[in-house]
This record gives structure tokens, C-alpha cells and sequence, in this order.
């Protein structure tokens, strides 16, 4: 039973970021086009399909402006403050927010999409991606990588540290790639080349 409440628990962890942007940006929408619609409407004379959802998506990327110029800093002392109290709350937001900005922040981590042999009497080989090459900080010695491991229809993953020789680059694009591996090989890619 111990096991079974443990792993309701990590997938509620799993889940909670995804539903609550899902749940959040559906209500914002149809706060948006409440307000909006009755406005347009007396402008144009009719309604706009899909005038909520482009309303929405500028305002979004407004805040995300604003967010980064103006606003950032002092949210970000308040957050911080309040994170350093609640060090459960600072575990969880931080690895949300690290795991979410390697694919759509500035410093995107998953970008070297590769094929490891984790099995050399097999040629058995999964697709990972490259996080870090320099691992001397961790005390690793040897020329050895981080590679991440997504899991199919899954947003999770696990990293393993390998040696580079066993490492082989994949030429295609780093979204592509990460869309066949969580599809479990559904989505095809298409080569750069």
C-alpha cells in the first residue's frame, strides 16, 4: 500500500505542473475573450473566431517581455525570499523551472541529440541527448559525457554518465528527435542532411 501511495505521489508531481499551466491558460482564455468579445464586436460589427486565443497569445508574450525587462528582478527577490523559507516548495519549483527552460529557455540543454551503446555484446543503443561534456566538477575522470534518457509517453527521464567513444551524434533536429523518443517512436524525424 506504502508503494502504491508513493507512486500516486510521484505522478501527481509528474502531472501537477502540466495541468495547472493547462487548467490556468484555459481559464485565462475564456476570461480573455469575455472581456474582449463584446469590444470587438462593437468595432467590427461581427464576431472573430479565434480573436480570444490571439488576444491571449499577445498577452502572454507581453508578460513574457515585461517579465524579462522590467519586472523580472523584483519578482524574482520576492520568489527567492519566499523559496528560501519553504526549501520543499524551492526543490520542486526549481527543477520544474530548470527542466522547462532546457527546451524553451535561453541556454536550451537538449540540443545534441545522440545514439549511446548501453549494450556493446548487443549493439543495443537508446536516444539520449548530450547535457554536459566537462564533468570534472562532479569528479568524473576519463573523457566521459552527461546524456539524458526521455521516456516514452512520458515527461520524464533518466542521466546517465557514459563514455564518449560510445557516443554517436544524430543528425536531425533536437525537437524532432525529443518528439520520436516521448512518441515511443511514432513520430518519425527527418535528417538534416
Amino acid at each position: 500500500m506504502k508503494k502504491l501511495v508513493a507512486f500516486f505521489f510521484q505522478g501527481l508531481l509528474y502531472m501537477a505542473p502540466i495541468g495547472i499551466t493547462v487548467f490556468i491558460l484555459y481559464k485565462a482564455f475564456f476570461l480573455v475573450d469575455d472581456i474582449f468579445k463584446p469590444v470587438l464586436f462593437k468595432i467590427f460589427g461581427f464576431h472573430i473566431p479565434g480573436a480570444g486565443f490571439i488576444i491571449l497569445f499577445i498577452l502572454i508574450t507581453l508578460l513574457g517581455y515585461f517579465g524579462q525587462t522590467f519586472i523580472a528582478k523584483p519578482i524574482k527577490i520576492i520568489i527567492n525570499h519566499f523559496l528560501d523559507r519553504a526549501p520543499l516548495v524551492k526543490a520542486f519549483y526549481t527543477s520544474v523551472k530548470d527542466f522547462l527552460s532546457a527546451f524553451v529557455g535561453k541556454d536550451k540543454k537538449f540540443n545534441q541529440p545522440v545514439l549511446v551503446k548501453v549494450n556493446l555484446i548487443s549493439d543495443l543503443e537508446k536516444i539520449g541527448f548530450v547535457t554536459r561534456e566537462n564533468l570534472s566538477d562532479l569528479g568524473v575522470e576519463g573523457k566521459k559525457v552527461a546524456v539524458y534518457f526521455p521516456h516514452s509517453y512520458n515527461f520524464s527521464g533518466e542521466l546517465f554518465i557514459v563514455p564518449a567513444d560510445q557516443v554517436k551524434r544524430i543528425d536531425g533536429a533536437p525537437a524532432d528527435v525529443m518528439k520520436f523518443v516521448v512518441s515511443g517512436g511514432v513520430v518519425s524525424f527527418k535528417n538534416s542532411e
